[in-house]
């Protein structure tokens, strides 16, 4: 297991140079035609979003009034509370429209090489168990509250806000669960990855 706090997390710019991102966690490391991406973005302004083509694409909301999302295929989607996702092909041409202000989500990019993630957001009004793969990569992410993660008997490791937990090829069950003094007040991403 490791734990990437998200004083951690490396500033770079967009793509298309409209804002910057905050990377957590890049697979292969340095490379530029990445497995897998996470990373917090700081969006301040509408406009369009970055060419994925390759690339699928989960978008999670974790601050802000929200966003309204237009796609170069004719589908809309909206996120509006925290922790609201969407999922959609990183090769559409995508404009970001934000509802009041600025906004900052989660970015999960995985290449179209790689089977297809398993990802969804969980609010952990009571504690969760995962069954151990060791073909994949666990990645939790705190969107709100704080959390406890567990990797089969060892021991828990706290999650605050934004930060990461990532296990590689777990051996045993993992278990997620609100921090005892809040809970169901937390709520994580949850993605289930291919290891490359």
């Amino acid at each position: 297991m490791r734990i990437i706090r998200r004083a951690a997390f490396t500033t770079v710019p967009w793509k298309n140079g409209g804002g910057v991102t905050h990377e957590a966690l890049r697979v292969p490391v340095g490379a530029v035609h990445h497995q897998f991406r996470i990373s917090v973005a700081e969006i301040d302004a509408s406009g369009p979003f970055s060419d994925f083509a390759g690339y699928r694409r989960h978008v999670v909301l974790l601050q802000g009034a929200g966003l309204r999302l237009r796609f170069s295929n004719g589908a809309r989607a909206a996120l509006q509370r925290v922790g609201d996702l969407v999922e959609f092909d990183g090769s559409l041409q995508t404009e970001c429209d934000l509802i009041d202000g600025a906004c900052v989500d989660l970015n999960l990019l995985t290449s179209k090489a790689i089977e297809p993630v398993e990802a969804r957001v969980e609010r952990l009004a009571s504690p969760l168990e995962l069954a151990a793969d060791p073909a994949a990569t666990f990645a939790v992410f705190c969107i709100c509250g704080s959390a406890c993660v567990a990797q089969g008997a060892g021991d828990a490791a706290a999650l605050d806000r934004w930060d990461l937990a990532v296990f590689d090829g777990a051996a045993g069950a993992l278990q997620v669960q609100s921090a005892a003094d809040r809970r169901g007040e937390a709520a994580v991403f949850l993605a289930k990855l291919a290891n490359p």
